[in-house]
């Protein structure tokens, strides 16, 4: 098989999973009235959250490429609407960590429920080898880009 066509056929369906991602992020959004940058930042601290390993604004200005200012006005505008909580629960209280506030929990579980149990049967369909060897492939994806990056 001419393996540059399979990259382009692998790098596409990357990317029409990517543009998928990112419509369901702009409908939940909209479902807000919030702009798809501060969704986006309310999905990584919901996932965090969910991981147990909550986000400080640092971290979540890393993974959505703002600079600390841009995060800074982000997070306000989360933490007025109540979607956002910031606390000092680490030892050194200069530290802050990022929680999702109360009134955003059961919305964002009503619109990212159906995704999830979708997303959960697709994965049951396939056997744990596979799994563990696709995993692999996207760390490498992962790395490979971190590594053109330069971090």
């Amino acid at each position: 098989m001419d393996e540059a066509a399979r990259v382009a056929r692998l790098l596409e369906r990357l990317r029409a999973f990517g543009a998928a991602y990112a419509e369901i992020t702009g409908r939940f959004a909209a479902s807000l009235g919030l702009h798809a940058t501060d969704a986006r930042a309310l999905v990584e601290i919901l996932y965090a959250e969910d991981k147990g390993a909550p986000l400080t604004p640092t971290g979540l200005s890393q993974r959505l490429a703002l600079t600390t200012g841009a995060t800074t006005n982000l997070l306000n505008r989360l933490e007025k609407l109540g979607h956002v909580e910031r606390t000092r629960e680490h030892f050194d209280r200069r530290i802050v960590t990022l929680r999702s506030g109360p009134r955003i929990e059961e919305p964002a579980r009503a619109f990212f429920g159906p995704l999830n149990w979708n997303l959960e049967t697709v994965v049951a369909g396939f056997p744990e080898d596979q799994l563990d060897r696709f995993e692999d492939f996207l760390d490498r994806l992962r790395e490979t880009m971190r590594d053109v990056l330069g971090g």
